[in-house]
């Protein structure tokens, strides 16, 4: 079978050829939305570049760190295959990354893998963050070594990191509240809410948005501590059956995490489902919408936030400057109208 071309990508995109070189030698004179469309037809095409077409002359390589969470966190799981695919791309470009798996929500086995980085095994790290004053020593510790730090997901206070790629975890949450107070219909009640851990920036920010939301545009509605299930399905189940025999004013449940079959195997055995806002696209939750038994789904793009990332480790470390808002990675909303 034929290697594709960069003449392939530019049709499959339809852009020029110029566009596509433009992509490929990260100028910052193509839109965003072009970008992506190039980037998409790469992949679908397994396009790998070449050297000479891409016309690149930095004359030197890259080797880039990713720590991701263990466990069946679907989403982890698929940014995991994303960073190997969008890497691939560019492995003919001398950009290698390397992924390491780390237990989810342990900052002292984060921690431990963050400190041992050196200068001469790394160009860069990537890593989803959890917010400890360990971690943050060990970020220090990066940018001491003058290593680029990328936080991916759940972010660190942003004097220590070069650059944040994810969402808007407090607009995340604040449009979660949005969709269930208006799914609650004007009742009275208490809301559940289901967190993986709230040592987390992400979670504890979603959770903050919510609050602020429920308290100025519906005040009928309280939203209860988060239970923190670490991201495991059948804690979620227990943890959440267990709120629900003993708090049966609950109207309404938002999942800010993962363990959402946990979630909704909880919900199921009461007679009537209530208004349920969850993260993340999966066969599952995609699945759970088709159905009707959840409400909603707010995602990041795992392939967007991956390629994303990569990119923005190969700017920092070749020392060329970068639009931040570029890698912005945007929450998007999906009903059961409205599944790609």
């Amino acid at each position: 079978m034929a290697r594709s071309t960069i003449h392939d990508v530019a049709r499959v995109a339809g852009v020029s050829l110029s566009t596509v070189d433009r992509v490929l030698n990260g100028r910052h004179s193509v839109r965003r939305a072009t970008r992506e469309r190039v980037e998409d037809a790469m992949r679908s095409l397994d396009y790998v570049r070449n050297a000479a077409a891409a016309n690149l002359s930095r004359g030197r390589s890259f080797r880039f760190l990713f720590l991701l969470p263990s466990g069946a966190n679907s989403f982890m799981r698929l940014l995991e295959k994303e960073v190997v695919a969008y890497s691939g791309m560019l492995a003919a470009e001398g950009v290698e990354v390397v992924v390491r798996i780390v237990p989810p929500f342990d900052e002292g086995a984060l921690r431990q893998e963050l400190m041992v980085i050196q200068p001469d095994q790394f160009d860069g790290v990537a890593f989803v963050a959890v917010d400890s004053p360990g971690v943050r020593e060990a970020v220090r510790l990066l940018r001491e070594r003058k290593l680029p730090v990328v936080t991916l997901v759940s972010d660190l206070p942003s004097d220590l990191r070069a650059h944040f790629i994810g969402i808007n975890n407090i607009w995340a949450g604040r449009t979660a509240a949005g969709l269930l107070g208006r799914f609650c219909g004007g009742a009275s009640g208490r809301i559940a809410v289901v967190a993986g851990s709230m040592v987390v920036q992400d979670h504890a920010e979603r959770y903050l948005g919510f609050q602020q939301v429920l308290g100025a545009d519906f005040p009928s509605l309280k939203a209860l501590p988060p239970i923190e299930a670490l991201d495991d399905a059948s804690t979620a189940e227990r943890l959440l059956t267990q709120l629900l025999s003993t708090a049966p004013d609950i109207v309404g449940v938002y999942s800010i995490g993962a363990g959402n079959r946990g979630v909704v195997a909880a919900l199921e055995r009461l007679d009537t489902l209530p208004p349920i806002v969850v993260h993340e696209l999966t066969e599952h939750s995609r699945g759970w919408l088709l159905s009707g038994k959840i409400d909603a789904v707010i995602r990041q793009d795992p392939a967007r936030e991956a390629r994303s990332a990569v990119r923005t480790l190969v700017a920092l470390s070749n020392g060329k400057p970068f639009h931040k808002d570029e890698n912005c990675v945007g929450i998007e909303i999906f009903l059961r109208d409205n599944l790609p």
